[in-house]
């Protein structure tokens, strides 16, 4: 019987529809919560959120802000191959319990639609990994 927790969590997932380990973390005593107070409602308003950045340093902003409150860790960086568009870029979270597969589709996807409406933010990545000289 999964523990009760005091503040709202994500609902289940429909079985066989999500490998996140919801009731797993639930059960792990030294288990991160944090994760599950991504509810659905939340997750949209994050993806919202994410769409709406304008510039490099809000989005890093938003990024250690999602690290510090939820532990989701999101890794941008140039693909193994030449990037041409935005699509060249890899945008993902990294594993963890409790991550939803849903969620870990939709926030890279609300990043590379930010990206694409903002290319000069995919610029100022690409240059801090080094591809124009940046700090790298």
């Amino acid at each position: 019987m999964p523990k009760t927790v005091p503040f709202p969590i994500r609902n289940e997932c429909p079985p066989g529809a999500c490998d996140c380990g919801r009731d797993l973390l639930l059960d792990d005593p030294g288990g991160d919560l944090r994760i599950l107070t991504l509810t659905r409602e939340e997750e949209k308003r994050l993806v919202a959120r994410i769409e709406n950045i304008s510039s490099h340093a809000d989005l890093l902003h938003v990024a250690e802000r999602m690290q510090a409150q939820l532990g989701i860790s999101l890794q941008i960086a140039p693909g193994i191959h030449e990037v041409r568009t935005v699509r060249g870029l890899n945008i993902r979270l990294a594993e963890r319990p409790g991550l939803c597969r849903k969620t870990r589709q939709s926030i890279p996807a609300a990043v590379r639609r930010c990206l694409e409406k903002n290319p000069e933010i995919a610029y100022a990545i690409l240059d801090a990994h080094g591809l124009f000289g940046g700090a790298g």
